[in-house]
């Protein structure tokens, strides 16, 4: 499995991370894309099984075929009904970071514990109507905090510019905890909207379309990373 630290840029306090999303590559060629990318912190395969959100993406032989492929470690956003059940097969797959939706989880303490247990990184998603507020106490038992800036489903959709308030309210519960918790944002993250997701206080960026659609991928991820180091640096 891949280092879990792999390229963690340290900017001031904060630390700035970029991972290009799948979902916007072409499939039938993964490996390149995976390759294309290679300056990237991790790469983020969202799983979708057409029930919690109304798309069908990839599964574990894919994410399996996909972890021999790359150097770069795999952020598994699980956009699945049941991922206390699912979650265990993505991290023996190869997944350095495995994230559930808080929604679908049945046991979310118990599912993060296993998740860490297991050798990855555990990590909540928000869906854009669910308040952090009430997910206070669950905040030491995670990795990574994962609010979701567009609903979750579809790629290449625009950034939702109301969850800005909500990323400084999850920024605030973390530091008042004293918790090394990655927050990252995902949906709609691009050259014109990374710079307010990282004066937020998000450090985590997940990048489809900006970054895939970009004529040089590679390119387009350290582009990314200065917008956000610069503001992260405010």
């Amino acid at each position: 499995m891949a280092s879990l630290t792999a390229g963690h840029r340290h900017t001031g306090n904060m630390a700035v991370q970029i991972n290009p999303s799948i979902l916007s590559a072409d499939f039938a060629r993964l490996a390149e894309e995976a390759r294309a990318v290679e300056g990237a912190d991790w790469l983020h395969v969202d799983v979708m099984d057409n029930h919690f959100v109304p798309n069908l993406t990839i599964g574990v032989p894919v994410v399996e075929s996909l972890s021999r492929a790359t150097e770069t470690p795999l952020d598994c956003h699980l956009m699945i009904e049941d991922p206390d059940r699912w979650a265990p097969a993505y991290i023996e797959a190869g997944a350095g970071s495995v994230t559930f939706h808080v929604e679908a989880a049945a046991a979310p303490v118990r599912l993060a514990r296993e998740i860490r247990a297991k050798g990855a990184r555990a990590s909540m998603a928000l869906k854009p109507a669910t308040p952090i507020e009430p997910y206070e106490d669950l905040l030491p038992e995670l990795d990574m905090l994962l609010i979701m800036t567009v609903e979750p489903g579809f790629g290449g959709q625009a950034f939702l510019d109301i969850m800005l308030p909500k990323i400084r309210r999850a920024r605030r519960l973390i530091d008042q905890h004293g918790l090394q918790l990655w927050l990252q944002v995902d949906g709609g993250v691009s050259a014109s909207t990374i710079e307010r997701c990282a004066e937020a206080g998000a450090d985590v960026f997940v990048a489809g379309s900006a970054v895939y659609g970009a004529e040089d991928p590679a390119e387009a991820v350290r582009g990314l990373r200065k917008q956000a180091a610069a503001a992260c640096a405010h």
